[in-house]
């Protein structure tokens, strides 16, 4: 299957546009959200077993009519996040409002991994359960932190000592706290009060907008309008692509973006230690779904992953993402891994028509 290299311009928030997640996200695919719903087409049912940062649901047309929305995540605190927001928005912002300060950083961090842990620890559970203050406080963090790591425990040497303290252990177990940096200061410290995480002042076109509470609200209230009616699971990502969860509608999309089966995985995911074999079977689970005539699949992943298993029945969208954000110094180049990027589209996903094969440039058929 060859496919012709194609970049994609990247877009950014608009006042007038759909909204957009408000913290960054290691391997977000807001650049394909386009080309994705032109595949998947206005469907009735549709699943994102890995959400991340919702770039593709946040990203469906506004147009679009589709009755059932489904997102999950395993990550706890992410799904929490979204949780919280959806049900109260003003309340997390409250706690996200908050300007960057390193003590602070540093001190929430450890109450995260600590306590912050422990109260969302029902998140699979109980469907309907969320935590505001964990869901403010990590996007507050996330939205600080440099690179990977954030929230992740047994990552680093520091822990809350006996005296409530911050200090190294000293009883050799060095990798079981959690890593201590400096915040993110390229933006002049705004925290999860900048309009573009991570892109310093572009796209502030008036002076202290982007530190303003009330913008903060308004912000976080769109989202939460915009998933009213989305439900919210986290867990393994086969309990939403089971029949039960498929059977609605004529038509149902699955947009599946597992973690990244290369030696990156371990470093900018916090779940567990599976990832390998999660694409793989992530993978396995599309093939043998394919060929289901209600079933529109897009997966996500690299070439090298994917492209020897996949059937010539499957169009493949090459693409390359953005540099990631990982250092002090700014934007990296992620390697090559960036330009690695692909989509795979199943047999029954929307074809491109003759007149719009511009669209589907890359896309082999």
């Amino acid at each position: 299957m060859n496919a012709d290299e194609r970049r994609l311009t990247p877009t950014w928030q608009a006042d007038d546009g759909p909204p957009t997640a408000p913290f960054p996200w290691f391997g977000g695919k807001r650049r394909v959200a386009a080309e994705v719903w032109a595949a998947l087409g206005d469907v009735y049912n549709y699943i994102e077993p890995f959400a991340g940062s919702l770039a593709i649901l946040l990203g469906r047309p506004a147009e679009h009519t589709g009755h059932t929305e489904t997102v999950n995540d395993k990550d706890a605190y992410l799904a929490n996040f979204w949780r919280a927001l959806q049900a109260v928005p003003e309340e997390v912002a409250r706690y996200a409002d908050w300007p960057v300060n390193e003590t602070d950083l540093m001190a929430r961090h450890l109450w995260l991994v600590n306590e912050g842990q422990d109260r969302i620890a029902r998140m699979e559970a109980d469907p309907e359960f969320y935590d505001a203050k964990v869901a403010g406080w990590w996007v507050w963090g996330i939205c600080s932190w440099i690179g990977s790591g954030w929230c992740a425990l047994n990552a680093g040497p520091w822990i809350r000592g006996p005296d409530g303290r911050v200090c190294r252990r000293s009883d050799g177990n060095a990798g079981q706290g959690v890593n201590r940096k400096l915040p993110h200061l390229g933006d002049a410290g705004r925290g999860v009060n900048r309009r573009l995480p991570h892109l310093g002042n572009r796209g502030l076109d008036k002076p202290g907008r982007e530190t303003d509470p009330a913008r903060l609200i308004a912000y976080f209230q769109s989202l939460a309008d915009r998933l009213r009616r989305v439900r919210v699971c986290c867990g393994d990502w086969r309990r939403v692509v089971t029949r039960g969860v498929m059977a609605h509608g004529e038509t149902v999309g699955v947009f599946l973006d597992p973690p990244y089966d290369t030696d990156v995985r371990g470093e900018v995911y916090n779940t567990d230690g599976e990832h390998g074999q999660i694409s793989g079977a992530v993978r396995e689970w599309c093939l043998a779904n394919g060929d289901d005539p209600r079933l529109r699949i897009v997966l996500a992943g690299y070439e090298s992953e994917h492209v020897a298993q996949m059937p010539d029945t499957w169009r493949v969208l090459k693409w390359s993402a953005g540099r990631s954000y990982g250092q002090a110094s700014g934007p990296t180049d992620n390697s090559e891994n960036r330009h690695n990027e692909r989509l795979w589209f199943s047999p029954h996903c929307l074809k491109p028509e003759a007149e719009e094969l511009g669209l589907f440039a890359g896309i082999a058929t």
